[in-house]
């Protein structure tokens, strides 16, 4: 398998801007980026990640996430480079589609 390179200085402000435009946040203590989705019910929430959960297996990168009836909070991080690489941004660009596909 590849290994991810962390992006560093430059190249992260270029690739993170797309995702934080999106509504992703960087998250405190941490070399991840966040992002919280609202659902009208747990049907809908379970849905859109039934899709993501498909698309990371399929991508072998998986998000942290945590599931509250509606609400789908998630962070994504690349364990094997310590930070974040454009596997997140990928992702992340995933999540924010599939999100769109729900409402």
């Amino acid at each position: 398998s590849m290994v991810s390179t962390q992006s560093t200085g430059e190249e992260r402000t270029l690739d993170l801007k797309p995702v934080l435009e999106a509504g992703w946040s960087t998250t405190e203590g941490r070399d991840a980026i966040k992002k919280e989705f609202l659902f009208r019910d747990f049907n809908e929430a379970f849905g859109f990640m039934s899709r993501v959960a498909l698309r990371a297996d399929k991508v072998d990168h998986h998000p942290e996430w945590f599931n509250v009836y509606n609400k789908v909070e998630i962070t994504l991080s690349t364990h094997d480079c310590g930070g974040i690489s454009s596997r997140d941004i990928d992702l992340a660009k995933f999540i924010d589609e599939a999100a769109a596909k729900m409402k």
